[in-house]
C-alpha cells in the first residue's frame, strides 16, 4: 500500500462528512455567516495543528511567497465554494448531487495534473474523467 493512503482515506471520510454536516446546517444558518463559522473553525483546527507541531518540536513548515500565493487562491477557492454548496442546499439541491459535483472537480484535477504537472494519461484516469463528466450532465436531467 502506498505511504498516503491512508491519508487519502482519512480526507475522503472527512469532506464526506464536511458535505453531511453542511447540508444539515443550510436550513438552519445564512449561506455567508455558515460559510465564515465553517471557516473559522478550520482555520482555529489549523492552527491547533501548527501548535501542537511547535510543542512536540516536529515544526518543519517552510516558506515562500509564491506558496503564500498559491495558498491565497486555495482559501478563495474553499470558501467561495463552501458558500456555493450552503446555496446549494438551501435552493433545494439533494446531498445526493455533492458525489458528481465532487466527481467534476476530480475530473478537473486529473485533467491538469496530466496536462501540467505531467502525470501519465492513463486508460483508467481517463476513463474516470469520462465518466466523472458524464455524472456532470446526468446531474442536469
Amino acid at each position: 500500500m502506498t505511504p498516503w493512503f491512508w491519508y487519502a482515506a482519512a480526507a475522503a471520510v472527512l469532506y464526506g462528512a464536511h458535505q453531511i454536516f453542511t447540508r444539515l446546517a443550510a436550513d438552519r444558518i445564512g449561506d455567508g455567516l455558515g460559510g465564515f463559522v465553517v471557516e473559522a473553525t478550520a482555520a482555529l483546527t489549523i492552527l491547533g495543528y501548527l501548535l501542537a507541531l511547535r510543542l512536540l518540536g516536529r515544526w518543519n513548515q517552510p516558506f515562500s511567497s509564491v506558496g503564500f500565493w498559491y495558498s491565497v487562491l486555495t482559501g478563495l477557492c474553499v470558501g467561495a465554494g463552501t458558500v456555493a454548496f450552503f446555496l446549494l442546499f438551501q435552493r433545494g439541491g439533494p446531498l445526493s448531487a455533492v458525489p458528481a459535483i465532487l466527481a467534476g472537480g476530480a475530473a478537473m484535477m486529473a485533467v491538469a495534473g496530466i496536462l501540467f504537472f505531467h502525470e501519465p494519461a492513463s486508460w483508467p484516469r481517463l476513463l474516470g474523467v469520462a465518466l466523472a463528466l458524464s455524472g456532470l450532465f446526468l446531474l442536469r436531467r
